[in-house]
């Protein structure tokens, strides 16, 4: 994870000014075949910290053939805190469902048992278009790297608990 530090105003670091996060590409999530099969993907890589709230700027990123997708999404801390319960759901092989509320596009995740998975982006706020992208080979361990990434963010944005999106 690349993140970049920069001075805000009103900061109370020792030269009296606030050290920001700013993230350069960071990957919240980052669903992908293994390398040399489909290269199907879906990713939600994170682009900024909109305040000292814990609000994430991402771009949701869907890759499959001949497509290349990408919706924007404002994740919250409590979207934080879904998708660890989400990673949960998937880790048992069931089907979970991730920013429904309509504000942001929603996803859907249908794991099949066999390191195999759909993943459905719906963008209902914007513009309506809906994807699913089967990803066919799934590398071993990923529930554990969607878990690392996740951990990867709160230590980078560790601000916000609460709140609605801006």
């Amino acid at each position: 994870m690349s993140v970049r530090q920069e001075r805000m105003p009103g900061s109370a670091d020792p030269g009296g000014e606030i050290m920001e996060p700013t993230y350069d590409g960071a990957d919240l999530i980052h669903l992908a075949d293994r390398p040399g099969t489909s290269g199907h993907s879906v990713v939600i890589r994170i682009r900024d910290s909109l305040s000292g709230d814990g609000y994430l700027e991402c771009e949701i990123a869907v890759t499959a053939e001949s497509l290349n997708a990408t919706f924007r999404a404002v994740v919250t801390p409590e979207d934080l805190e879904e998708w660890e319960t989400v990673l949960e759901t998937l880790a048992s092989r069931r089907h979970a469902g991730w920013l429904g509320g309509g504000r942001v596009p929603s996803m859907r995740f249908r794991p099949d048992g066999h390191d195999r998975m759909a993943v459905t982006v719906h963008d209902a706020p914007a513009s309506g278009v809906t994807v699913t992208v089967p990803l066919f080979a799934l590398p071993s361990g990923w529930v554990d790297a969607q878990r690392a990434l996740l951990a990867r963010a709160r230590e980078t944005n560790p601000r916000g608990t609460g709140g609605t999106a801006p």
